[in-house]
């Protein structure tokens, strides 16, 4: 891509444990006019950081985008090691079961919290960054360049359940669970970050029809991402009752892109639980005096998406169907 065309584009580093959702947050990036992704570093989560990466870098080759780097980050959390993935859910491989076109390539030789850092330093001041897995790269990055924040333009993070329960503990949600204690030094830096948590995820869904409309689309990497759904619904249907899926990742991409907005999204006070105990995971956000319309806490740095203005699904799947350029595989 000629730099002709991603000058006026925003610079925008994603960092993700590339499953089924992520697989769709990735898709809904490429298709941004927008922005322009400059790097993807990946972690442990739904399957391995190592597997995030070959998923990551063979779904990039679908779309003609080999430019894009690709490093992989932490295998294991913080405080534990990383348990294996959920299989269920998104599958032996990340995405679905589905068999994706080789990439040529493999990841670069930098880890994901090193590539970070080099783009924030080249991009000073202008790279967003993107979360829709644990944040163990992200605190890696932090400790690493405790200047990081100054460097950045936006942080938006997909996790935390705010005032619904979690989905791997009574209140805690998958990313920001599973290593608690990078949540906590993600929030605890000096940037201003949006977390986009269950509360909302939940509330915006794809179904069957836009699964169809998915694996009609011009180009093979929109297609896969449709074939991958195909388990990802299953696993929804004792939660909504039909085959549908949530929207977790593909929204935080699409609030930090800036093509879908929030009704209502508070600057609050927010922590994570670090505990030993039956809380461990939480993302606890100070959300009184809120009953009367969202009100921006004093000194509050982090916002939490609760309401959006207009349902994500029918967007998504708009952007996804139009993506065709010449360079992605047919």
């Amino acid at each position: 891509m000629s730099a002709a065309t991603t000058s006026s584009r925003r610079p925008v580093y994603f960092d993700c444990d590339t499953g089924i959702d992520d697989s769709m947050a990735l898709a809904y990036l490429l298709a941004s006019p927008e922005i322009d992704l400059v790097g993807v570093g990946t972690v442990s989560g739904n399957c391995s950081a190592a597997q995030a990466a070959r998923n990551t870098l063979d779904l990039l080759h679908m779309a003609g985008r080999d430019d894009v780097p690709v490093a992989v980050g932490a295998h294991d959390f913080i405080a534990r090691k990383f348990d294996g993935g959920v299989p269920w859910i998104h599958g032996d491989n990340g995405v679905g079961n589905v068999n994706l076109t080789t990439a040529p390539r493999g990841p670069c030789r930098q880890d994901a919290a090193d590539l970070l850092r080099d783009l924030a330093n080249q991009h000073d001041g202008a790279l967003s960054v993107v979360t829709v897995g644990p944040t163990t790269n992200i605190a890696t990055a932090l400790a690493r360049e405790p200047g990081l924040p100054s460097l950045i333009r936006s942080v938006t993070t997909m996790g935390g359940a705010a005032l619904v329960p979690g989905n791997i503990s009574a209140v805690a949600e998958a990313n920001l669970g599973n290593d608690p204690e990078a949540a906590a030094m993600l929030l605890g830096a000096s940037w201003n970050c949006t977390l986009v948590p269950l509360d909302v995820t939940l509330e915006n869904q794809l179904f069957e029809a836009d699964r169809q409309a998915l694996l009609s689309a011009p180009t093979a990497l929109v297609r896969a991402v449709g074939a991958m759904l195909d388990l990802y619904f299953d696993f929804y249907v004792p939660f909504y009752g039909l085959r549908s899926c949530a929207l977790h990742d593909p929204m935080a991409a699409a609030i930090a892109v800036g093509a879908i907005r929030a009704a209502r999204v508070p600057a609050v006070e927010i922590v994570m639980d670090t505990g030993s105990g039956p809380g461990r995971g939480q993302m606890i956000c100070d959300l009184r005096g809120q009953r009367l319309g969202p009100v921006d806490q004093p000194g509050a740095r982090h916002r939490v998406v609760l309401e959006l203005e207009a349902p994500l699904g029918l967007h998504l799947i708009e952007r996804l169907t139009r993506f065709n350029p010449p360079e992605a595989l047919k």
